[in-house]
């Protein structure tokens, strides 16, 4: 009997026949460390689960990415939930993975990721919602564990920053069971102290220890409060909601502190620097001023009504002088040609005539006598010359 042979394409479609027809591999989450991960221009991600005892070949198709809440890369360690099949072209069997979520830590971070999409959908992440941290504080709230560098620190730099600061402790549990409401209770116990500021933190550690600081009722708490609240959690590299409800977020438990307390010695020097400045432009002000008053009292001086009747006085004088001058050169005027009027007059003046030995004859009416037809003999006359009036009559008149 002739044994059938099978070409290569018709076993791997057999085998991948199989393959779809198994329930378990149709609907499997597969755990295993991550490596040789690629993102293709086209959207897939293509990479490989591994553990001590093998490798298996993995796919997400760009359809499926949208579930995915992180970014892939080597060495994570994930739980792939898909189906298993074959490849026909190679031969091979892969995973394709329809979701992909982290394992151990990771399930911890994907419930971060749900929780802080909850809490920024409701609206407790708004900017609008934040408390402007007070430039000075004088009495600071602290929510942290009562040993450890954080405390410390916090009132180490608080104290040197700021050395009359009044420093309230909350002793909170800040790690295991019950921190998270710890936490929630010291905030809400020094919120009702009448606080400049709050502090709430820890130092560093891994995100299970830091998990208190993820919860809701510690972010619930911190939104609550009507005091300004400064998150300080882990190191610079560590996130937790805390960070993103606080008013503000600080790196480190110490630079809270450097960021909430006013560095007194800072704002001395500021205040002495701002005085000195103060005091210049006071002084520049004031010289400004006393030229601009200057200038003002010559503008007065210059208008002012004394000035004004003084500068008139001078004036009228100056126009009573220029009268009398010109009256004076007037009347020399005058006189000089009242001098040429009398010489004129003196040369056509009969008394002139008289003095020279002629006289005026005037008959009884008083009438000059031109003619000796005016008169006859008998009639009376007055002869005038230059020293009187001689009173005759005519005895005869006689044509020259």
């Amino acid at each position: 009997m002739m044994q059938r042979v099978y070409s290569v394409g018709q076993i791997n479609g057999y085998i991948k026949n199989m393959f779809a027809q198994d329930f378990v591999l149709n609907r499997v989450s597969i755990s295993g460390e991550v490596s040789n991960c690629k993102y293709h221009s086209s959207g897939h991600i293509y990479f490989s689960l591994k553990d001590e005892t093998g490798t298996l070949a993995c796919v997400m198709f760009a359809s499926a990415r949208r579930g995915l809440a992180f970014r892939l890369s080597d060495g994570q360690q994930v739980i792939a939930d898909g189906n298993i099949t074959v490849y026909e072209r190679d031969g091979r069997c892969q995973l394709y993975a329809a979701r992909i979520r982290r394992d151990g830590a990771g399930a911890l971070y994907e419930r971060f990721l749900a929780l802080k999409q909850e809490l920024e959908e409701m609206g407790m992440f708004a900017p609008e919602y934040k408390q402007p941290i007070p430039p000075y504080v004088r009495r600071l709230g602290v929510v942290t564990a009562p040993t450890g560098a954080a405390v410390r620190d916090i009132i180490n730099i608080s104290r040197r920053r700021s050395p009359g600061i009044q420093i309230i402790l909350y002793p909170a549990k800040v790690q295991g069971e019950g921190a998270a409401r710890s936490v929630a209770d010291g905030l809400h116990a020094l919120d009702q102290l009448d606080l400049d500021l709050i502090i709430v933190g820890r130092g560093g550690g891994s995100m299970e220890d830091l998990w208190a600081f993820n919860e809701e009722t510690v972010a619930r708490a911190i939104f609550e409060c009507r005091t300004p609240v400064i998150s300080a959690v882990g190191h610079e590299t560590d996130t937790t909601i805390a960070d993103f409800v606080a008013d503000l977020r600080a790196p480190t438990p110490s630079a809270a502190a450097e960021l909430g307390v006013p560095d007194i010695s800072a704002i001395s020097d500021r205040l002495i620097s701002q005085r000195d400045r103060m005091n210049r432009l006071m002084r520049d002000r004031i010289s400004e001023k006393r030229m601009r008053l200057r200038q003002y009292e010559m503008r007065i001086n210059y208008v002012s009504p004394v000035r004004c009747v003084q500068e008139q006085r001078q004036r009228l004088a100056d126009l009573e002088e220029g009268i009398r001058r010109g009256m004076k050169q007037l009347l020399e005027a005058r006189k000089n040609t009242l001098v040429l009027y009398a010489e004129k007059l003196k040369r056509v003046s009969p008394l002139e005539k008289l003095t020279q030995g002629y006289a005026c004859v005037t008959d009884k009416d008083g009438k000059r006598v031109y003619s000796i037809t005016r008169i006859k003999a008998g009639d009376p006359v007055s002869i005038y010359v230059s020293d009187g009036c001689i009173e005759a009559e005519v005895t005869r008149t006689e044509t020259m």
